[in-house]
């Protein structure tokens, strides 16, 4: 057997572990606070809130709504932590909040190196994930700031990537 087909191999099983979840380094625990990444997740607190304090806010962006309601948005992946005080600085909620990719229908797809991630519900329809080959996540990029554009009524410009 040759290396590289031995090393193909290693590779698929360390691909069904990952799946399952038993070599995940990110794997998030009972008590964490798990949002996806780009999107935004509702939080009631028990009592009013005075002050947010987010570890690392590149990660993660909080927003009181309301005095007991919370958006939580994810930014980037990772790990950070999540205090919230209330008016006399008690402890109201402290969590570790963890961002992480939503992989349910998405699919990527690996031509040698470079990779393109697809979001496959009914049709499948491209997407931009880190680790994507530059080339296709700056098409996808430029066509979405161009839709982005033209629905606030901005001059989106004629770049040529809408529709492509």
């Amino acid at each position: 057997m040759t290396h590289g087909i031995a090393w193909t191999r290693h590779l698929r099983l360390a691909a069904v572990l990952v799946a399952a979840g038993f070599l995940s380094a990110d794997r998030a625990s009972a008590e964490d606070l798990v949002v996806e990444y780009d999107q935004a997740k509702l939080v009631r607190l028990a009592e009013p809130a005075d002050s947010v304090i987010i570890g690392n806010p590149s990660v993660a962006d909080v927003t009181l709504k309301s005095t007991t309601l919370m958006v939580i948005t994810g930014k980037t992946f990772g790990i950070t932590n999540l205090i919230v005080l209330n008016a006399e600085d008690r402890i109201i909620l402290n969590e570790r909040l963890m961002v992480r990719a939503d992989e349910q229908r998405v699919v990527s797809l690996n031509r040698g190196g470079a990779v393109q991630s697809f979001n496959c519900i009914g049709k499948c329809e491209p997407i931009i994930k880190v680790g994507d080959e530059q080339s296709y996540y700056q098409t996808i990029l430029r066509s979405a700031e161009q839709k982005r554009k033209i629905s606030e009524g901005e001059d989106a410009g004629s770049s040529g990537d809408v529709g492509n």
